[in-house]
């Protein structure tokens, strides 16, 4: 199993978010990925938003540099 990981810094956002979450497994991942964009992001828990997460987990772990270009 490979760790998984999703990645704010890659997306621009009001409050420049730099918070990185990962976990061995996609359902934890995306427990925690829901949890966080509701609470800060004050996005609403939805399947569209969960199906939205899912497409941008990667493979491996945050790196520490930030991705942002």
């Amino acid at each position: 199993m490979s760790r998984k990981y999703i990645d704010c810094r890659e997306f621009p956002s009001e409050t420049n978010c730099t918070v990185a979450l990962s976990a061995d497994n996609e359902s934890e991942l995306l427990e925690a990925a829901v949890q966080h964009a509701v609470a800060v992001h004050k996005h609403t828990d939805s399947p569209e938003l969960r199906s939205q997460l899912k497409t941008l987990f990667h493979d491996g772990t945050p790196p520490v540099e930030t991705p942002r270009a």
